[in-house]
Order: C-alpha cells, then sequence, then structure tokens
C-alpha cells in the first residue's frame, strides 16, 4: 500500500507561482508513475503532468503550456509541482496519484489507471 500526502496549497494572485509537494511512503525509485490530477467543482478530474521515477521521463496536459513542471526527489521520496504564471482557472483541488510502472506498457494518464491517491490540496487563484 502506498500513501501519498500532498502539501503546498493555497491562495495566490494571477501570476503568482506555488510548489505542491507529494510525500510518498514507499521507495518512488523503485519504479512508480507518479501524476499531479486536479478537479475543479462540476468538472471532471483532469491530467496536469506524471514522472516515470525510473527515468525521469515526463508529460503535460496540453493545458500546461510549460507553466507547470513536474520533479521527483528520490532521496525524500517526494514528487514535486511547481506552478508559474497561474492563472483563474487553476483553481482547483490537486491531486497526487501513484502506480507502478510494472503495470503499464505505455504511461498512465488516465485517474482510473493510477491505483493510490492522495487527499489533495486546495489551490486558489484569484484576480
Amino acid at each position: 500500500q502506498v500513501q501519498l500526502v500532498e502539501s503546498g496549497g493555497g491562495s495566490v494572485q494571477v501570476g503568482g507561482s506555488l510548489r505542491l509537494s507529494c510525500a510518498a511512503s514507499v521507495d518512488i525509485s523503485s519504479g512508480y508513475y507518479m501524476g499531479w490530477f486536479r478537479q475543479a467543482p462540476g468538472k471532471e478530474r483532469e491530467a496536469i503532468a506524471r514522472i516515470s521515477t525510473p527515468d525521469g521521463s515526463t508529460l503535460y496536459g496540453d493545458f500546461v503550456k510549460g507553466r507547470f513542471t513536474i520533479s521527483q526527489d528520490n532521496a525524500r521520496n517526494t514528487v514535486y509541482l511547481q506552478m508559474d504564471s497561474l492563472k483563474p482557472e487553476d483553481t482547483a483541488m490537486y491531486y497526487c496519484a501513484a502506480t507502478r510502472t510494472a503495470y503499464y506498457i505505455h504511461p498512465p494518464t488516465r485517474p482510473y489507471q493510477y491505483n493510490f491517491w492522495g487527499q489533495g490540496t486546495q489551490v486558489t487563484v484569484s484576480s
């Protein structure tokens, strides 16, 4: 069982930055896809970015457009999401998720493909 704990959310003004953290209870270097998702009220959960911990390869949602960066710190078993140039439409609950790389030939992009989830951290961007 993998436990994930997100932190770093909060309220920020348009154009500001936040760094979200996701601390895992396991050695993430042993082979996980770690993903960040978000869900706004009344909307479906959408994928922001994911990282493959064995090689650090990344994949981003189209809407990110260079504003967000996912990274990992294997020594801390933590994955980060650096968010810059924040917009009001980025307001949502942000979730960290994980699944084993052994489960998928192709990197997973859909929420149902991830087995473990954190409790979420709220991000609010105001104008």
